[in-house]
């Protein structure tokens, strides 16, 4: 009798810890610790986004792709867009700034460049997760191996010599920079607290070649996103490159806004300079015109003002972008070349604006 009584005693507890060893096996597959708080995996190919090849980014099925109007520009990089939700989970339209995201998601953007071979080459993938525990967003970067077959975790940031082909079919030989986390948190903060950039509704408001409805009607059928009004209600930020369909002004306030606003707005990285350059922004003194920089230094170039309008050649807005400087160079971060097109545009802008009488 008591040798049956141990045995017993000994099969509910190995029962218990086979139950817990599992549970615990889940929540690590998950991303998460036993606490709940997100942890991130040591290899990209470990979250299990993607089928098949991993290179070739082939997602998973209900990992949402998306595209932008007017994307942020780095060194003429190919990038690929990702929004990963919990199961069961949507997001919420939003009227103003990026979407409500639910605790849980991911999203995923991976920058890969155009080589001499017109070969798609991986260079990093970054990952932005809302936390579940402390409802705060959290950021990692991951670093592709050489042979392409999957990306490591990478904190400390990191230098990669690469000869890309830029719009017209340059070749253009850099030293790519790949951010450490806290290079992140400087473009991502706001009000102190890290928060995603791109995909603000009216950012997200567009029909992808082939399709009949925007990418927001979209996910709204597949329940995906809710709260959205009728789509002509949607606000839509001008693609910079579409001089079809947009004026000079607007193409430009919108390059500005996806390029410089994330730091040049209250409560960014680049709030104590009073230059404020989001798209809806309409106080001429905010938008630097005939406004003396604050804290440009030598890299004002020994310009007196952020724009003058008329004259983009003494205007220190065009002279910084037109730099690869350190110290000079703007944005600071996330760019290594000269936007050609991007600089072209805000020169042909600033020429464009009424000279003062």
């Amino acid at each position: 009798m008591r040798k049956t009584y141990l045995i017993a005693v000994l099969l509910i507890f190995t029962t218990g810890v086979s139950i817990l060893s599992q549970q615990g096996c889940t929540s690590k597959e998950a991303g998460n610790t036993s606490d709940g708080a997100f942890e991130f995996k040591g290899k990209l190919s470990e979250y299990g986004f993607f089928k098949g090849k991993l290179s070739d980014l082939k997602p998973e099925d209900g990992i949402l792709p998306y595209e932008l109007n007017t994307p942020l520009f780095t060194d003429y990089a190919v990038k690929d867009r990702f929004i990963v939700l919990p199961k069961g989970k949507t997001m919420r339209y939003t009227v103003h700034g990026v979407l409500d995201f639910p605790d849980s998601t991911i999203i995923i953007k991976n920058f890969a460049y155009t080589n001499a071979q017109h070969k798609k080459v991986m260079i990093e993938t970054r990952l932005l997760v809302k936390d579940a525990k402390d409802k705060s967003w959290k950021v990692m970067n991951y670093l592709w191996n050489k042979e392409q077959t999957d990306a490591i975790k990478h904190i400390t940031g990191a230098k990669i010599p690469i000869t890309l082909l830029d719009n017209e079919g340059k070749e253009i030989t850099t030293s790519y920079q790949v951010p450490n986390t806290n290079d992140c948190k400087r473009c991502h903060i706001r009000d102190g607290e890290l928060i995603p950039i791109g995909p603000k509704v009216r950012n997200l408001n567009l029909t992808l070649t082939g399709r009949k409805q925007s990418q927001l009607e979209e996910w709204a059928a597949k329940g995906a996103l809710s709260g959205m009004p009728a789509a002509d209600k949607l606000e839509r930020l001008p693609n910079w490159a579409d001089a079809k369909h947009y004026t000079l002004e607007q193409r430009a306030r919108a390059y500005l806004d996806v390029n410089c606003a994330h730091c040049h707005t209250k409560g960014g990285d680049a709030y104590n300079t009073g230059l404020f350059l989001e798209y809806e922004q309409t106080d001429p003194n905010h938008l630097g015109m005939h406004k003396a920089p604050v804290s440009a230094g030598g890299g004002a170039g020994g310009l007196d003002y952020d724009v003058i309008p008329g004259d983009a050649l003494h205007s220190i807005l065009v002279y910084r972008m037109n730099s690869t400087e350190p110290g000079t160079a703007m944005p600071e971060l996330a760019r290594t070349v000269i936007h050609k097109e991007g600089v072209q545009l805000i020169r042909d802008w600033v020429n464009s604006l009424p000279k003062k009488p």
